[in-house]
């Protein structure tokens, strides 16, 4: 008589939009954490420079950016010394702007992984918004640097942090969030129109000066304020400034649009890059 095979894995097809299968995820979570170091070794990997790179980005641009938009376009910083000004809204921006192009090449990134062997999708995207907290995380360290000096020297201007620095996280959060469902949208579509990822490139630069990163939102003219309110990184990069300086605009309501923005593109995101994930090997 024949022993009854024993299966220790189950694959079966997804029936719902919205299923995450988060225990699937917990599972393969060494996977996931070896994807996170494969992504951020593979990144400067035969480089000079290597992880050094993470602070030497955002001070060039910084000191572009200075040179520009105060030196030349006289442009206001609310009261905020410049460089510190311009590094906070670029590692802000950074982080978000990287999740965003990253995860919205999961699957074209990944066909040749994906069509070999099986393991919850979701977990690609996942080790990219991880790997790229560990740049955020580094950088903001940079950031932290910057703002002490200006806090011990204050010939350039008054610095005064508050409470809401406790909300670092909540903030760090929803960039992530919203990130992580635009990538996912904009991925899911890239598979059958590759046009969306040379207009991504594109719609990232414009959409930083469609952002408080290189201008407060009080120097804005009051009739363009709630368009760039309706950016939903507006907030968050205001929110982070106040908190470190005291200058900016902290409103719990334009948080909750934020936050609320961020669930949208989530669940958007989820049954977008659901259905999709089914038959994307047939056209990638």
């Amino acid at each position: 008589m024949q022993e009854q095979s024993s299966y220790t894995l189950v694959i079966e097809p997804k029936t719902k939009l919205l299923d995450l299968n988060l225990k699937e995820v917990w599972r393969y979570r060494d996977l996931l954490l070896l994807f996170v170091r494969r992504d951020f070794v593979a990144v400067y990997k035969q480089t000079v420079l290597g992880p050094l790179w993470f602070l030497i980005q955002p001070i060039l641009t910084s000191l572009v950016q200075l040179f520009v938009f105060t030196n030349i376009a006289k442009i206001s910083t609310d009261g905020i010394p410049p460089i510190l000004f311009y590094l906070s809204g670029n590692v802000m921006w950074q982080y978000f702007s990287g999740c965003l192009t990253l995860t919205s090449n999961t699957f074209r990134g990944n066909a040749s992984i994906f069509g070999k062997v099986y393991f919850p999708r979701l977990i690609t995207p996942l080790s990219l918004i991880i790997s790229q907290l560990l740049k955020f995380l580094v950088q903001l360290l940079l950031f932290i640097a910057v703002w002490m000096y200006f806090i011990y020297d204050d010939s350039m201007g008054v610095i005064t942090p508050n409470w809401t620095i406790a909300m670092l996280p909540v903030l760090v959060i929803i960039m992530a969030g919203l990130a992580l469902g635009a990538g996912m949208i904009i991925s899911a579509l890239t598979t059958k129109y590759r046009d969306f990822s040379f207009l991504l490139s594109f719609a990232v630069q414009l959409l930083m000066y469609a952002t408080v990163v290189i201008y407060p939102l009080s120097s804005a003219p009051p009739e363009y304020r709630k368009f760039i309110l309706a950016n939903p990184m507006t907030p968050l990069i205001e929110a982070f400034r106040y908190s470190f300086t005291g200058a900016g605009t902290f409103n719990w309501l334009y948080l909750g649009y934020s936050f609320m923005c961020m669930i949208f593109l989530l669940l958007v995101g989820i049954v977008v890059f659901n259905k999709v994930e089914k038959t994307f090997m047939d056209t990638v």
